[in-house]
Protein backbone atom coordinates (compact mmCIF):
# COMPACT_ATOMS: atom_id res chain seq x y z
CA UNK A 1 0.00 0.00 0.00
CA UNK A 2 2.73 2.26 0.91
CA UNK A 3 4.48 1.88 -2.55
CA UNK A 4 1.43 2.74 -4.42
CA UNK A 5 0.92 5.89 -2.51
CA UNK A 6 4.65 6.73 -3.15
CA UNK A 7 3.61 5.98 -6.59
CA UNK A 8 0.92 8.09 -6.81
CA UNK A 9 2.06 10.94 -5.10
CA UNK A 10 5.59 11.23 -7.93
CA UNK A 11 3.06 10.06 -10.79
CA UNK A 12 0.92 13.71 -9.65
CA UNK A 13 4.30 15.36 -9.35
CA UNK A 14 5.99 14.41 -12.56
CA UNK A 15 2.18 15.00 -14.57
CA UNK A 16 2.56 18.98 -12.26
CA UNK A 17 6.22 19.32 -13.74
CA UNK A 18 5.01 18.65 -17.15
CA UNK A 19 2.07 20.47 -17.34
CA UNK A 20 3.84 23.75 -15.87
CA UNK A 21 5.80 23.11 -19.48
CA UNK A 22 4.21 23.52 -23.18
CA UNK A 23 6.15 22.14 -25.65
CA UNK A 24 3.37 22.46 -28.35
CA UNK A 25 5.37 25.41 -30.08
CA UNK A 26 8.82 23.72 -29.50
CA UNK A 27 10.57 22.65 -32.57
CA UNK A 28 13.05 19.54 -32.29
CA UNK A 29 16.28 21.86 -32.06
CA UNK A 30 14.82 23.90 -29.11
CA UNK A 31 13.89 20.52 -27.45
CA UNK A 32 17.00 19.19 -27.70
CA UNK A 33 18.32 22.39 -25.98
CA UNK A 34 15.56 22.54 -23.28
CA UNK A 35 16.34 18.48 -22.81
CA UNK A 36 20.24 19.65 -22.18
CA UNK A 37 18.77 21.66 -19.45
CA UNK A 38 16.38 19.78 -17.80
CA UNK A 39 18.88 17.39 -16.33
CA UNK A 40 20.18 19.56 -14.27
CA UNK A 41 17.31 20.20 -12.31
CA UNK A 42 16.57 18.06 -9.35
CA UNK A 43 15.04 14.61 -10.11
CA UNK A 44 13.07 12.65 -7.49
CA UNK A 45 14.95 9.37 -5.65
CA UNK A 46 13.17 6.52 -4.48
CA UNK A 47 15.32 4.25 -2.00
CA UNK A 48 14.90 0.41 -3.06
CA UNK A 49 15.88 -2.73 -1.39
CA UNK A 50 19.82 -4.14 -2.99
CA UNK A 51 18.11 -7.72 -3.85
CA UNK A 52 19.13 -9.40 -7.41
CA UNK A 53 15.32 -11.18 -7.28
CA UNK A 54 14.48 -9.02 -10.21
CA UNK A 55 17.68 -8.85 -12.26
CA UNK A 56 16.84 -11.54 -14.96
CA UNK A 57 13.88 -9.28 -15.65
CA UNK A 58 15.69 -6.07 -15.81
CA UNK A 59 18.85 -7.37 -17.99
CA UNK A 60 15.80 -8.45 -20.72
CA UNK A 61 13.95 -5.48 -20.31
CA UNK A 62 17.02 -3.68 -20.96
CA UNK A 63 17.67 -5.66 -24.02
CA UNK A 64 14.08 -5.12 -25.66
CA UNK A 65 14.63 -1.32 -24.24
CA UNK A 66 17.97 -1.40 -26.74
CA UNK A 67 16.57 -3.36 -29.48
CA UNK A 68 13.48 -0.66 -29.85
CA UNK A 69 16.08 2.18 -29.26
CA UNK A 70 18.27 0.69 -32.44
CA UNK A 71 14.83 0.43 -34.21
CA UNK A 72 15.53 -3.44 -34.44
CA UNK A 73 11.82 -5.10 -34.04
CA UNK A 74 13.07 -8.53 -34.90
CA UNK A 75 14.93 -8.20 -31.99
CA UNK A 76 12.53 -6.76 -29.89
CA UNK A 77 10.71 -9.40 -29.90
CA UNK A 78 13.26 -12.02 -29.33
CA UNK A 79 14.01 -9.92 -26.20
CA UNK A 80 10.32 -9.77 -25.66
CA UNK A 81 10.06 -13.65 -25.82
CA UNK A 82 13.16 -13.39 -23.17
CA UNK A 83 11.76 -10.85 -20.82
CA UNK A 84 8.25 -13.43 -20.87
CA UNK A 85 10.05 -16.37 -19.62
CA UNK A 86 11.56 -13.89 -17.27
CA UNK A 87 8.21 -13.31 -15.95
CA UNK A 88 7.25 -17.16 -15.66
CA UNK A 89 10.09 -17.74 -13.61
CA UNK A 90 10.13 -14.86 -11.20
CA UNK A 91 9.26 -16.56 -7.77
CA UNK A 92 6.67 -14.65 -6.13
CA UNK A 93 6.83 -16.94 -2.90
CA UNK A 94 10.20 -15.18 -2.01
CA UNK A 95 8.33 -11.77 -1.66
CA UNK A 96 7.04 -10.96 1.75
CA UNK A 97 3.23 -12.19 1.74
CA UNK A 98 1.98 -8.75 2.09
CA UNK A 99 3.48 -8.06 -1.73
CA UNK A 100 2.27 -10.77 -3.45
CA UNK A 101 -0.75 -10.39 -4.43
CA UNK A 102 0.78 -7.36 -5.80
CA UNK A 103 3.27 -8.57 -8.07
CA UNK A 104 1.01 -11.32 -8.90
CA UNK A 105 -0.98 -8.77 -10.79
CA UNK A 106 1.96 -6.76 -12.11
CA UNK A 107 3.33 -9.82 -13.39
CA UNK A 108 0.29 -11.23 -15.29
CA UNK A 109 0.22 -7.86 -16.47
CA UNK A 110 3.80 -7.06 -17.76
CA UNK A 111 3.52 -10.60 -19.42
CA UNK A 112 0.46 -10.29 -21.95
CA UNK A 113 2.90 -6.84 -22.59
CA UNK A 114 6.34 -9.14 -23.21
CA UNK A 115 3.81 -11.35 -25.08
CA UNK A 116 2.76 -8.63 -27.57
CA UNK A 117 6.00 -7.77 -28.52
CA UNK A 118 7.76 -10.99 -29.00
CA UNK A 119 4.58 -11.91 -31.28
CA UNK A 120 5.25 -8.44 -33.52
CA UNK A 121 8.39 -7.88 -35.06
CA UNK A 122 6.99 -6.82 -38.11
CA UNK A 123 5.17 -3.54 -36.05
CA UNK A 124 7.93 -1.58 -34.61
CA UNK A 125 5.22 0.63 -33.53
CA UNK A 126 2.94 -1.83 -31.56
CA UNK A 127 5.63 -2.83 -29.83
CA UNK A 128 6.43 0.56 -29.05
CA UNK A 129 3.26 0.91 -27.25
CA UNK A 130 3.19 -2.40 -25.14
CA UNK A 131 7.02 -1.10 -23.68
CA UNK A 132 5.45 1.93 -22.71
CA UNK A 133 2.76 0.28 -20.50
CA UNK A 134 4.81 -2.90 -19.66
CA UNK A 135 7.75 0.45 -18.07
CA UNK A 136 5.33 1.14 -15.80
CA UNK A 137 4.44 -2.68 -14.55
CA UNK A 138 8.80 -3.00 -14.66
CA UNK A 139 9.02 -0.33 -12.47
CA UNK A 140 6.26 -0.97 -9.97
CA UNK A 141 7.98 -4.41 -9.96
CA UNK A 142 11.03 -2.81 -9.36
CA UNK A 143 9.70 -0.71 -5.96
CA UNK A 144 8.48 -3.85 -4.44
CA UNK A 145 11.49 -6.17 -5.14
CA UNK A 146 14.15 -3.97 -5.43
CA UNK A 147 17.24 -4.17 -7.61
CA UNK A 148 20.90 -5.05 -8.02
CA UNK A 149 21.74 -1.59 -9.83
CA UNK A 150 20.05 2.17 -9.91
CA UNK A 151 17.70 2.81 -12.19
CA UNK A 152 16.13 5.92 -13.82
CA UNK A 153 13.19 6.75 -15.24
CA UNK A 154 12.99 8.70 -18.39
CA UNK A 155 10.11 10.85 -19.82
CA UNK A 156 9.16 11.83 -23.19
CA UNK A 157 6.87 14.86 -23.50
CA UNK A 158 6.37 13.93 -27.41
CA UNK A 159 5.76 10.70 -27.49
CA UNK A 160 2.16 9.26 -27.81
CA UNK A 161 0.69 12.50 -29.78
CA UNK A 162 2.28 14.73 -26.71
CA UNK A 163 0.63 12.43 -24.07
CA UNK A 164 4.14 11.43 -23.25
CA UNK A 165 5.87 8.20 -22.30
CA UNK A 166 8.28 7.15 -19.88
CA UNK A 167 10.70 4.10 -19.65
CA UNK A 168 13.58 2.93 -17.36
CA UNK A 169 17.17 2.63 -17.63
CA UNK A 170 20.32 1.68 -16.41
CA UNK A 171 21.96 5.31 -17.36
CA UNK A 172 20.96 8.55 -17.24
CA UNK A 173 21.65 8.65 -20.62
CA UNK A 174 18.95 9.61 -23.01
CA UNK A 175 18.75 6.97 -26.10
CA UNK A 176 14.44 7.01 -27.10
CA UNK A 177 12.98 3.60 -27.61
CA UNK A 178 9.64 5.21 -28.64
CA UNK A 179 11.53 6.79 -31.32
CA UNK A 180 14.57 5.34 -32.06
CA UNK A 181 16.71 7.51 -34.94
CA UNK A 182 14.03 9.38 -35.46
CA UNK A 183 14.38 11.49 -32.10
CA UNK A 184 16.88 9.86 -30.28
CA UNK A 185 17.62 12.72 -27.40
CA UNK A 186 14.00 13.10 -26.68
CA UNK A 187 13.33 12.67 -22.84
CA UNK A 188 14.67 13.82 -19.24
CA UNK A 189 15.15 11.72 -16.34
CA UNK A 190 12.75 11.99 -13.84
CA UNK A 191 13.30 9.59 -11.08
CA UNK A 192 15.77 7.68 -9.61
CA UNK A 193 15.46 4.35 -7.97
CA UNK A 194 18.61 4.03 -5.64
CA UNK A 195 19.82 0.93 -4.49
CA UNK A 196 20.05 1.51 -0.57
Amino acid sequence: MKSKIITICLALISWGAFAQHDHSNMNHNNMMNSNMSDQNKEMSVVNIDNTKAASSIIDNYLALKTALVKDNGDKAASSGGALYDAFDDFNISNQPAEHQKELKNIIVDASEHAEHISENSGDIEHQREHFELLSKDVEDLIVITGADRNMFQIYCPMYNNKEGGMWLSDSREIKNPFYGSKMMKCGNVQKELAVK
